[in-house]
């Protein structure tokens, strides 16, 4: 146990507690009534994390009937979402047993990492073939397809970034890069004209007029842009932000909890989150350096790309750089599915690194 504990990478598990931390105080401070349950799920996902940790998954994770059943097993939940999820905030996203809600486009992101790594450790000699890229997509596709639908267009975001990422670090040619840059201009025509809700489209407009219809489709940006704004270099003080506190800053325990943080702590804390993610994402990424074998090199890169796209996207809807599509901020945002999820990731990255 000893043994097992110093190789652990300390400096991993310090930034996912304190990225946690910052995540359940400025839950206190804006939704104090889900602060419980938050701190249940984080539970759940530290015992999980830490089981996982004192497990050998190298024979586990070697066998392809595993990984490609857990990724069927996941497509069966969002078929089940789509035809029994009660309608939540407009989203037919969570499943529910009882009281116990979760959400499978969640598990979704772990399942398309899993298959991703796996299809591209074995399949990197032959990447440059259309056949190679086309079969990758379709494993993209199909989960994604499914919570767009929901309607989900950020989950569905985050599958795309994993997916594009995979390709981009597996060495496709360019040439064949700019054909498919070609087949995604005329997929987001198609995405445009045929799935997008009319209120996504406006969101996406209102990035390129941001002071259009400020009661409407541009209003949670333009809060958060102010809550931003308001809160300088120090911040207004726990439980102090006006648009947190009097409710103009919508979810600001979830989509918009970066600028719940920066009105609070102000641009300080804003800093130290950055901050925290960057090494969070350096340490997966040397983790990923150390250990054998491409399969789990390749899930460290698919973790990473999962984390740091979800972060690209949340602050960037928070500073109006990006459209709202609902994205969470991971470790931070309210949200039992994510978290669990993502400490999930957290304890297979530390249970392959310490058995290196």
């Amino acid at each position: 146990m000893s043994r097992l504990i110093k190789k652990i990478d300390w400096g991993l598990v310090f930034t996912t507690m304190a990225l946690i931390g910052i995540g359940l105080a400025s839950l206190a401070s804006s939704s104090p009534e889900l602060l419980g349950k938050q701190i249940l799920w984080v539970a759940i996902g530290c015992v999980i994390a830490f089981l996982l940790i004192h497990v050998d998954l190298r024979s586990f994770f070697g066998n392809r009937n595993v990984i490609f059943g857990i990724y069927f097993f996941i497509l069966a939940l969002l078929l089940l979402t789509y035809f029994f999820a009660p309608e939540i905030k407009g989203n037919r996203a969570w499943l529910a047993i009882g009281s116990f809600q979760f959400q499978p486009s969640e598990l979704a992101k772990v399942a398309l990492i899993f298959v991703l790594a796996y299809f591209f450790s074995r399949g990197h000699v032959s990447i440059g073939r259309w056949k190679t890229i086309f079969r990758s997509f379709v494993y993209f596709a199909l989960p994604a397809g499914l919570i767009a639908i929901q309607p989900d267009i950020g989950s569905a975001a985050i599958l795309f970034l994993v997916w594009f990422g995979f390709v981009l670090v597996s060495g496709i040619p360019i040439r064949r890069l700019a054909v498919a840059g070609v087949f995604f201009a005329i997929a987001f025509v198609v995405l445009w004209v045929g799935v997008l809700q009319e209120y996504q489209k406006e969101r996406i407009l209102g990035v390129f007029e941001p002071e259009r219809d400020p009661l409407g489709v541009n209003y949670s940006a333009i809060q958060s842009k102010i809550a931003i704004g308001a809160g300088g270099w120090f911040g207004k003080g726990f439980g102090q932000g006006t648009q947190v506190q009097l409710g103009f800053l919508p979810e600001a325990h979830n989509d918009f909890i970066f600028a719940a943080i920066a009105e609070e702590g102000g641009l300080i804390i804003a800093l130290v989150v950055l901050g925290m993610f960057l090494w969070m994402i350096l340490r997966i990424l040397k983790i990923g350096l150390f250990i054998e074998g491409n399969f789990y090199k390749l899930i460290c890169l698919g973790s990473v790309i999962m984390f740091f796209g979800q972060f690209l996207l949340h602050v960037g809807s928070n500073i109006g750089l990006l459209p709202v599509i609902g994205v969470t901020l991971p470790f931070v945002s309210y949200g039992g599915s994510s978290m669990v999820v993502n400490m999930l990731l957290i304890g297979i990255i530390e249970s392959v690194y310490v058995k290196k």
